[in-house]
């Protein structure tokens, strides 16, 4: 992987893109090397690490209509604006408008999530690598049929050049810097809402030890807020 397109070999809201393929019912059913909910957890911290510091994703789906449905709502609820790319190939860079996509962002490293990993993920992620792209495959946010299945489409991408990671790794990369205060209370509010055993200890140190309210209660006083400010 060259580091010139990289912050010395780690990567910036500014020096990549997100590209979420086929997070689609029929192809969660079909995961077998990870807890469906715990995969459907981590697509969200990925998606939302991309909100928050603002860094371009692509949406793609395949054949919803005819087998794989639409892709799940709460990826979609994130990314109102976007109508994701629909498609009837396995490899989403046969699909020129996907390409064209891809291209238009002007950003040379791409955060790959996929379902299925054995094909979703491996079949662009070959093709990228080979067209001089670095590629990034969130691994915790990709999913195959069976473990095997799954790792050695880890294996082969990253024998090709790619690189794997985790999507609350992303999350932590994006911020990188707790004294960076811009998106210090969204990330917060990912971690513990996503985060498992380390959120709630955030949550615990900030109620507890700094005595600040509540996540939840802020979350309650800020709805109470808005409400009323839209009867007035």
């Amino acid at each position: 992987m060259s580091l010139s397109s990289t912050d010395k070999g780690l990567l910036t809201p500014d020096n990549c893109a997100v590209l979420f393929i086929d997070h689609q019912p029929q192809m969660f059913f079909g995961v077998a090397n990870i807890d469906r909910q715990d995969l459907l957890n981590n697509v969200l911290v990925l998606a939302k690490a991309a909100k928050i510091f603002s860094v371009p994703v692509i949406l793609t789906a395949v054949e919803s209509e005819w087998f794989s449905g639409n892709i799940t709502p709460q990826l979609l609820d994130l990314f109102p604006s976007q109508t994701p790319i629909e498609r009837s190939n396995l490899n989403s860079w046969e699909n020129k408008e996907l390409v064209a996509a891809v291209k238009s962002t002007a950003r040379n490293n791409f955060l790959i999530a996929a379902l299925w990993s054995e094909t979703s993920l491996v079949f662009p992620a070959l093709q990228m690598l080979e067209e001089g792209y670095g590629v990034y495959a969130v691994e915790d946010a990709s999913g195959g049929t069976s473990k095997a299945a799954h790792d050695a489409a880890i294996r082969r991408i990253e024998q090709a050049g790619a690189v794997s990671l985790t999507a609350f790794q992303v999350l932590l990369e994006f911020q990188r810097d707790w004294s960076r205060k811009e998106h210090y209370e969204e990330v917060m509010a990912v971690v513990k809402e996503h985060c498992g055993a380390y959120g709630q200890g955030i949550e615990y140190a900030a109620t507890m030890v700094q005595k600040a309210p509540a996540s939840r209660n802020r979350q309650t006083t800020k709805n109470k807020k808005q409400t009323k400010e839209q009867n007035i």
